[in-house]
C-alpha cells in the first residue's frame, strides 16, 4: 500500500467511516488514516474498530491498527517478587477515578528518554471529555505521604481495557499501577488489556504480541460483553500488598 492511497478523515463529515483496519501500511507500521477530529464520538467509533490516534504536534491526528499488536491478558500477568518487596516496604494504596486530571497530566510530562509527547492538550480535553462520559478510566497509586507516584489510563469498552499511557514517580510504581490494573480487570471479567505496541517491559509482566487478524477477532468477541457491575466502583483505597499478593501468587518471579 503507497503513502497515496492513505484515508484522510473530514471533521465535518457525519457519515465518515474508517478504512478496513488490514489496510493499514507496513512502513510506518499501523498507519491506517490521518485527520478528522478527537470528539468523543470518532474514539469510540475507532477504538470499536480495534484503531486508536496517537500523533504528536504539528503532525494532523494519525489513526493507527498495528500488526503485531501488544496485549495483556489479566490471568497471565506476572508479578515479579521485587514488586512485591517494594510494595512492603512501601505500603503504597490505589485508587481508580479519583484522579483523573493528574494522572493524564504525568503521562504528559517529559521523560528521560524524550521531552516529546503525543498526549497533546487536545488529547487530555478529549479523554477527560471520554472520563466524564464513564468510558477512560484512570488507576492512581499513592506513597503513604498521600502523594502521587504512579498511575495509568484508558478506555474500557466491553471485556477489553485499552491502555493508553502510564507514569512513575517511584521505583516500580508504574509496574504496581499495571499489576493492580490487571488483578482487578481479572476480577471484574475482562478479558484482555490492549498496550497497543508491544514492549520488553510490558513482556516482563505478562505482555505478549499477537497478530492483527486475532487482535480483531478477540475484541470482536469481547467488546459487546458485559462486565461485572462492581467494575470501577472501588472509591476508598485499599492496601496493596496482601490484596496483589493473594491475587497473583501464582505467577510470582
Amino acid at each position: 500500500m503507497s503513502a497515496i492511497e492513505l484515508k484522510w478523515l473530514d471533521p465535518n463529515d457525519p457519515n465518515y467511516s474508517f478504512p478496513s483496519p488490514e489496510s493499514a501500511l507496513d512502513d510506518p507500521e499501523g498507519l491506517l488514516a490521518a485527520g478528522g477530529d478527537l470528539s468523543s464520538e470518532r474514539i469510540l467509533k475507532a477504538y470499536r474498530c480495534g484503531i486508536f490516534p496517537w500523533y504528536q504536534q504539528p503532525q494532523p491526528i494519525l489513526w493507527w491498527c498495528p500488526n503485531p499488536r501488544g496485549v495483556l491478558y489479566p490471568k497471565q500477568s506476572i508479578a515479579h517478587k521485587s514488586v512485591l518487596r517494594t510494595l512492603r516496604r512501601q505500603q503504597w494504596r490505589v485508587t481508580f477515578d479519583t484522579d483523573f486530571e493528574n494522572v493524564i497530566q504525568a503521562c504528559a510530562e517529559p521523560r528521560t528518554y524524550s521531552r516529546n509527547t503525543w498526549i497533546t492538550d487536545e488529547m487530555k480535553q478529549a479523554y477527560g471529555e471520554l472520563h466524564e462520559q464513564g468510558y477512560a478510566h484512570s488507576l492512581e497509586v499513592w506513597n503513604q505521604q498521600g502523594k502521587l507516584v504512579g498511575g495509568i489510563y484508558g478506555l474500557a469498552m466491553g471485556k477489553i481495557f485499552a491502555g493508553e499511557s502510564m507514569f512513575s514517580r517511584a521505583n516500580d510504581a508504574s509496574k504496581i499501577a499495571l499489576l493492580s490494573l490487571a488483578a482487578y480487570l481479572d476480577t471484574w471479567g475482562y478479558t484482555m488489556i490492549d498496550t497497543q505496541l508491544p514492549s520488553k517491559h510490558l513482556s516482563s509482566l505478562g505482555g505478549q504480541s499477537i497478530s492483527r487478524k486475532l487482535y480483531l477477532q478477540q475484541l470482536e468477541h469481547s467488546i459487546q460483553q458485559q462486565v461485572s457491575t462492581q467494575a470501577w466502583q472501588l472509591g476508598e483505597s485499599v492496601s496493596l500488598f496482601e490484596w496483589l499478593a493473594s491475587r497473583l501468587y501464582q505467577n510470582l518471579r
